[in-house]
């Protein structure tokens, strides 16, 4: 599985304010978002789910793989089952959903029909945070700068509101392609701002180094 930009962003901007004790990665391919959040928090409890198979083998070796090997666990499960069946509230509930739409169709049949079987629509996604959070928790996620309104208003259906948003542009003068957003159960005044990736190719900007650098071997 490879390491893509948006988990990487993801995981470093993640509001860590409230200090969580317990962490749910939902849709965890190959385990870099919650390996990212055990190398940034004190969290005893980081767990992970995947649903396809040959991902979810793949995070249990690089958790077990990891210095933070005792405080990682993935579940091969779905969303649905695992918030039916665990009582446990997360602190902290992060997703780098697996969405499919036809702006992000590969041209190869098979795979499109693979990614969109996977998908986990935003509804679904919305409802099992709404089970698995704490009270005082925090959901981060990062979806099309284009599903920015509806996901919101999906998410206040479920008593989620907006504390943080930072939109992603690729350079200075691209179009917004990303949404990072944290909710809790609280609605209050949101903090919004963009970040910009590259000034050129291969050529990044201080605040994209700024956020990820602890997390690459070169940056």
């Amino acid at each position: 599985m490879k390491i893509g930009t948006d988990s990487v962003l993801l995981a470093a901007w993640t509001p860590l304010t409230n200090a969580p004790d317990s962490v749910l990665d939902i849709g965890a391919g190959s385990g870099v978002i919650a390996l990212m959040l055990a190398q940034r928090t004190t969290a005893e409890l980081i767990d992970a789910i995947e649903i396809d198979t040959d991902a979810y083998e793949q995070c249990v070796d690089n958790f077990e793989l990891s210095p933070w090997a005792d405080r990682l666990f993935c579940y091969h499960a779905g969303l649905d089952e695992f918030a039916e069946e665990i009582e446990d509230r997360y602190d902290l509930v992060i997703s780098n959903p697996p969405f499919y739409s036809e702006t992000v169709a590969s041209g190869d049949t098979a795979r499109d029909l693979a990614r969109q079987n996977q998908s986990l629509p935003f509804e679904e996604l919305l409802e099992g945070v709404s089970k698995l959070l704490s009270p005082k928790g925090l959901f981060s996620t990062i979806i099309p700068y284009k599903e920015e309104i509806r996901f919101k208003e999906l998410a206040a259906a479920f008593g989620l509101f907006p504390k943080q948003i930072k939109r992603v542009r690729g350079t200075a003068g691209s179009a917004i392609k990303r949404s990072m957003l944290a909710f809790t159960f609280s609605a209050e005044d949101t903090q919004e701002d963009t970040l910009v990736i590259e000034h050129a190719r291969h050529e990044y900007t201080g605040a994209y180094i700024a956020l990820t650098q602890d997390f690459y071997l070169k940056m």
